[in-house]
Formats: structure tokens, C-alpha cells, sequence
């Protein structure tokens, strides 16, 4: 009886896993955006590589230059990176949240140490 519940156990949490990844869109590849900020208006491009839930690459803007994502999940369609630029000789930390909106578009909000936040749509680079 225990092996025919640790049997059931151990399916139930694969089929679940599976569900996780079926649930979860493939963002990999090159993304795009263009918002107003308060130093003006960025154009950033995004590179994104996913492995399971974790989310890696790179993230180029006009003004920060290219930084490496650092702490990037991807879980259901909810996305969360951090982003470490230089902005004057300083470091910057810059923390995104953003939620799959289409294979397309997703929705973005940024928030840049304690300075501000903005949100914007970043699109998929064809």
C-alpha cells in the first residue's frame, strides 16, 4: 500500500511539473522597447534565454549600455529579472516584473532603485 501511494505521489507531482511547463511560454530570443523615463526616452533591446524557470541574458539600453540579468524567473506567464547598469560611475539596480501578455508582447513595470518606476510593453523582435 505504501509504494502504491508513494507510486501515486511521485505521478502526480510530474504531471504537475509538466502542467507548470506547459503553462509557462518560451520567451527565448530578442525582445524590444521604447519608453519615456525620467531621464528621457530609452530604447532598450532584450535578450532572453529561458531553462525551465530560469530566465537569463541580457538587457541593452541607450543611456545604461549592456548588463548581464541577474536573478531572472519565469514561472506561468509571470516574468521577474533584476537588472545591474552603471549610470554615472554608479551602480544602478534596477528590478522588472512583467506579465506574458501574447507570443508577442509582454508587460512590463520597472522599478529603478529608489528613484521611480515606469511601465511599458517590451515586443518580440521579428
Amino acid at each position: 500500500m505504501t509504494t502504491r501511494r508513494t507510486f501515486i505521489a511521485a505521478a502526480m507531482l510530474m504531471l504537475s511539473s509538466l502542467a507548470l511547463a506547459a503553462q509557462t511560454p518560451d520567451i527565448t530570443g530578442t525582445w524590444t522597447a521604447k519608453f519615456e523615463t525620467q531621464v528621457g526616452e530609452q530604447e532598450y533591446t532584450y535578450e532572453f534565454v529561458v531553462k525551465g524557470t530560469t530566465l537569463t541574458g541580457t538587457a541593452t539600453g541607450n543611456l545604461l549600455g549592456k548588463s548581464q540579468i541577474a536573478d531572472g524567473k519565469i514561472e506561468g506567464g509571470t516574468i521577474t529579472f533584476i537588472e545591474n547598469g552603471t549610470y554615472m560611475d554608479m551602480p544602478l539596480r534596477i528590478e522588472y516584473s512583467g506579465t506574458v501578455a501574447s507570443k508577442d508582447e509582454i508587460k512590463f513595470s520597472r522599478k529603478i532603485g529608489d528613484f521611480g518606476a515606469e511601465e511599458f510593453v517590451a515586443k518580440r523582435s521579428k
